[in-house]
């Protein structure tokens, strides 16, 4: 499904990302961990379109998406979320989620400025879209709620439900846990497989070990920019060089 071949980004004279390679398979749920400065998020702007790869191939369902702008990438079903929390603070909940239905809007220019029936008719469906998005993260009863206003935790979901919004076929997810309690984590879990199960292949970046062994088929470790590990959770626990570049002991918990 995702294809990455060699990725490449330099920053003055820095490798961020030295020649990386993976692939994500379709209908998986696939981390990529790493300790900080390893390349994570590098990895997710190039793949994204957040930044220019210096070399590499990144491949969408056979096409090549390196160095296109990050809403033509999001057309074709890759879209993410960010580390920090990106909501619109002072809008509800749910004109935060109608803001992530952009790509499904229809009408032109001059539909809009004339208000024609053909636009009230798609804002009704992408009204009842943004509604269907929120009562699948959990948060329709938060709905004319201020995003800012919300507990963090919650606003993390309002920014995973934009992203849902736009439809993905890969969901590529910026340290999700980040800030949450542990109910809250629970809550994210469930709620990532449930996203699985609806035929979206997921990748997460997460520095929450116990969370990634217990969601992932598949797990990529990397290290000063390269891939030092790939496979199956339980193998990358008893991984040597995962030890001793993330998990600092084989004592680590799971």
């Amino acid at each position: 499904m995702l294809v990455v071949e060699n990725l490449q980004v330099e920053f003055g004279g820095v490798l961020a990302l030295a020649g990386v390679s993976f692939s994500v398979e379709p209908g998986t749920i696939t981390s990529l961990i790493g300790p900080n400065g390893a390349g994570k998020t590098t990895a997710f702007n190039a793949i994204t379109g957040y930044l220019r790869p210096t070399r590499g191939r990144v491949a969408w369902q056979g096409e090549p998406i390196a160095g296109r702008r990050p809403c033509e990438i999001a057309r074709r079903g890759v879209v993410r979320t960010f580390q920090r929390t990106s909501v619109f603070p002072t809008l509800s909940v749910f004109d935060n989620v109608r803001t992530g239905l952009h790509l499904r809007g229809t009408a032109g220019v001059w539909s809009i400025l004339g208000r024609t029936p053909r636009v009230s008719a798609e804002e009704r469906r992408l009204a009842a879209a943004a509604d269907e998005v929120l009562t699948f993260v959990g948060l329709a009863h938060r709905r004319d709620a201020r995003a800012g206003e919300l507990p963090y935790g919650e606003q993390r979901l309002v920014e995973l439900a934009v992203a849902l919004a736009a439809r993905p076929r890969l969901l590529l997810l910026d340290e999700p846990a980040a800030g949450m309690t542990g109910a809250e984590k629970d809550r994210l879990v469930a709620l990532i497989r449930k996203i699985r199960g609806d035929d979206v292949t997921v990748l997460v970046v997460e520095h929450d070990m116990r969370l990634v062994m217990g969601i992932s088929q598949t797990v990529i470790v990397l290290n000063h920019g390269r891939v030092i590990a790939e496979g199956a959770p339980a193998e990358m626990r008893a991984h040597p060089e995962v030890i001793r570049a993330y998990l600092g002991s084989s004592d680590a918990p799971a």
